[in-house]
Formats: C-alpha cells, structure tokens, sequence
C-alpha cells in the first residue's frame, strides 16, 4: 500500500504528429500517449488523448534542437498529422462502418481531401451523422497520410466523388 499523497504514475510514450495551430503555426512534436486506455483495448491513441478532455495536453517539441514541452489548448488545434499512422484503422468498426469521401474546408483556409467512416447503423451513415459527431477530433484518412481534424474548425463539409 502507497503513503498516501504519494504519486501515483502512469508510463507513457511518445507518439510522434505535426500540430497545426489556429495562429498558422505548426510543430512537428510528440504526444504523451498511456499503454492502456479505458475505451478500448490496447495502448492509447492520440485521438483517444485529445477527445478524452477539454482544455491543455501537453506536447513536446523540438525547437532549434531544444526539446521542451508546451501545453496547447484543444480549441486552438486546428488538426494533427499523423503521418502514415493507422491509427484511425483500429477503431473499433473501422471495417464495417460506411466510408465517405469529403472536402473539407478549415477555418485556417486549408482544404483537405479525404475518406471518413461514419459509425451509426441503418439510415444514420450520412456524411451529415459524422459531422454532427459529438467528439471534437475526427479521423480523415488521405493520401498524404491520416488527420485528426477539430469540428470547431470546420467551415464546410461535402461529399465528392472520384477521390482517389
């Protein structure tokens, strides 16, 4: 048994993305991500960590081969490049859902092509129904890789056809 006031710590790691900043900023970093996560099995993903909590996350970055961690706030993350991390692919559902493919147009001007997987039964797979998703960081898969998108910053969403 722990003293109490002792802390209690949880082992993490560090997954590598590229935040893009409300401000036009980017930093290519780490997240602090935990072996295990309450939602699901296996270890934490980031959209696990960013849809978890309002608010500050921590984020490590290296600046002028200056590591340091900063906070960013969620409201100001206008996405998150995941590279060529499937993270989105272990979803739970990933292989049943309805995939959609959009255009989407942030508010910092920047337009992303993508699929989607929209994750509700029967009539309740439209693009609208993902849109409307009550989680504020949503996966967008495209060629150059994997997003996580904030809703807040979503100006316009439509479906196209032909994306490859």
């Amino acid at each position: 048994m722990s003293e109490p006031g002792a802390e209690v710590r949880i082992e993490k790691t560090r997954a590598e993305a590229v935040v893009t900043l409300s401000n036009g900023d980017t930093a290519h970093g780490w997240f602090f991500v935990a072996g295990g996560s309450a939602r699901h099995t296996g270890p934490e993903r980031i959209g696990d960590l960013l849809n978890a909590q309002t608010g500050f996350f921590p984020f490590e970055i290296d600046k002028d081969g200056r590591v340091r961690t900063v906070l960013y706030h969620r409201q100001h993350v206008v996405m998150v490049a995941l590279g060529a991390n499937a993270e989105a692919q272990l979803e739970p559902g990933y292989e049943v859902a309805k995939e959609r493919t959009l255009s989407l147009l942030l508010t910092n001007g920047q337009r992303l092509a993508g699929r989607v997987r929209v994750y509700c039964r029967g009539p309740r797979d439209r693009l609208s129904d993902w849109a409307g998703s009550p989680e504020m960081f949503r996966y967008v898969e495209t060629t150059r890789g994997t997003f996580l998108v904030n809703a807040v910053h979503m100006v316009e969403v439509h479906e196209i056809s032909g994306y490859e």
